[in-house]
């Protein structure tokens, strides 16, 4: 094993070697991560998490976010700040039911296709027509249907707002409003696949900041500055590698040797060790709006019992997790579903805590004194963090007689797994991309939710309240509403919140312009080296 990491290493520093004297080390970064994207389409089936980071840094959207310090003066988005992107102004209309945006003039696709209101709305129009999360998340900034899209001219882009909902402006600044370039994407649509779904996959048809120059999945994907990107400042970085290099130690070693720049996904244990050796920056915000949990399918037996799911949460070794697992790179949260940092946030008491004795009352008076038998699965894109997790909950639910056994899902069929709603309990984390509880119990609690409500819960009360939240004005009645849905969230227990996690980012010291994004992933266009 260790003759296979060093001649990793070895091939690393060489093809680095190559690329450096070819395009300049300084003008390139080379970045190191567990896992690639499955898809150069965010409004795919599927799309995983670094599929948001591909789209995030070749596609263009509408507006952005403004930035600000973070408590440890490192830079971070601003969620309160709405800034222009391809739009270069919007104006609210003065009743308050439409927007409407500028575009710039300038703007231009990779292929020099003039950007252009029809492509925003055929963009638009796809995002609420292809169903799963794109529409989801449209639909949570009362984003619906195409009707409300107009291209009123070339450079004339029109909403029409179906409600007043104070998520719609800020919902068209995450990722997935992406700008298509839709005659490039019309050419290789058919009548089965109107909207280019599977060339769009494997293929671009942007205008942001980055080309992509080449993608080998599960190997690397290799992006290229667009020189003629208008729609912000020209980033300093020419080209980024982002090499897949699914050791965890040997992602370290190349940080640590210099050999590589930039890497996030490495095991807390890592990164605290990194943090105190100084070799390397790191860089640690909690993510906002965001818990790592244990989910149970409240559809199916036996987690359809409230008193088995009460028994699985007294029976997570929540401190040893933190402490052993985690390493106390984040927040504990002991079934807190509401995370610090959220915006309007309030910690909620929460009954749980270790108590195995408990737990076992439980599982007899839910009728499985004697246990039974079932399958916990996770990520394997994250094992780092996922695994040792997954192995303290197995320990833990076998003292009551809940037998596991683990099944560790590949990273690129993860997001359709959880899709399908089949597993019994697993371990997911999920962050809301928009800073506000009503926005995260709506993807994760809301009956109407097909997505991320991976525990198929159902409850009128839960998503009345949640609706009621999203439209409510009065500050006193607003903070009632998301105390009762955080409640309610505790008493029936779909899932276990049990930590907030840290990005945690390590970089080399030469590596400048870092910042959060709520969307965890790294934006290149800010990054620079000196």
């Amino acid at each position: 094993m260790r003759t296979a990491a060093r001649c990793l290493i070895a091939f690393m520093m060489l093809a680095w070697g190559a690329t450096a004297s070819a395009q300049g080390r300084n003008e390139t970064l080379l970045v190191v991560t567990e896992s690639g994207p499955n898809s150069m389409d965010i409004h795919g089936v599927g799309a995983n998490r670094p599929a948001y980071q591909a789209s995030w840094n070749i596609y263009d959207r509408l507006i952005t976010y403004g930035t600000k310090a973070s408590p440890d003066g490192s830079r971070m988005y601003d969620y309160a700040s709405l800034k222009p992107e391809l739009a270069e102004s919007w104006t609210v209309a003065p009743d308050g039911m439409s927007v409407t945006f500028k575009l710039r003039r300038d703007a231009k696709f990779h292929d020099g296709t003039p950007v252009t209101a029809k492509d925003v709305k055929w963009s638009f129009d796809r995002a609420v027509t292809v169903g799963g999360f794109p529409t989801f998340q449209m639909k949570a900034g009362s984003l619906e249907k195409p009707a409300q899209f107009e291209a009123v001219d070339d450079h004339t882009f029109r909403v029409k707002l179906l409600r007043k909902d104070k998520l719609t402006l800020p919902d068209i600044g995450v990722p997935v409003p992406a700008i298509y370039n839709s005659t490039l994407a019309k050419k290789h649509a058919t009548a089965s696949d109107p909207w280019a779904m599977e060339w769009l996959k494997n293929n671009a048809a942007a205008g942001g900041a980055y080309k992509l120059e080449s993608w080998k999945p599960g190997q690397e994907t290799v992006y290229v500055r667009f020189d003629d990107w208008k729609s912000g400042p020209l980033p300093k970085l020419k080209k980024v590698i982002v090499r897949e290099v699914p050791s965890a130690g040997n992602r370290r070693a190349l940080l640590e040797r210099g050999d590589a720049d930039i890497s996030f996904d490495l095991p807390p244990k890592d990164f605290s060790e990194m943090a105190k050796a100084g070799k390397v920056a790191v860089v640690s915000h909690p993510v906002e709006n965001a818990f790592a949990y244990v989910g149970m399918n409240v559809k199916n037996p036996p987690f359809n019992s409230p008193k088995v799911r009460q028994a699985v949460a007294h029976a997570i070794p929540f401190e040893k997790i933190f402490s052993s697992a985690v390493f106390e790179r984040g927040v504990a949260l002991n079934g807190n579903p509401i995370a610090a940092l959220t915006h309007g946030h309030e910690l909620v008491k929460t009954p749980f805590k270790y108590d195995i004795a408990k737990a076992r009352a439980l599982m007899a008076e839910a009728g499985h004194a004697k246990g039974f038998e079932t399958t916990l699965s996770f990520d394997q894109g994250f094992a780092t963090t996922n695994e040792p997790m997954a192995v303290l909950v197995q320990e833990s639910l076998a003292q009551i007689g809940i037998k596991t056994t683990i099944n560790k899902i590949p990273g690129s069929n993860w997001r359709n797994m959880l899709l399908k709603k089949e597993m019994p309990i697993f371990l997911n984390a999920f962050g809301g991309w928009l800073n506000y509880p009503e926005y995260f119990f709506f993807w994760n609690y809301h009956g109407q939710n097909a997505v991320f409500n991976t525990s198929s819960y159902q409850s009128p009360e839960m998503d009345k309240l949640i609706d009621a939240a999203r439209f409510e004005s009065d500050p006193r009645k607003y903070s009632e509403l998301v105390r009762s849905f955080a409640r309610l969230a505790v008493a029936d227990l779909p899932r276990v919140a049990v930590y907030q996690p840290l990005l945690d980012v390590a970089m080399q010291k030469n590596v400048r312009g870092y910042q959060y994004w709520f969307h965890r992933q790294l934006d290149y266009r800010q990054l620079s080296k000196e």
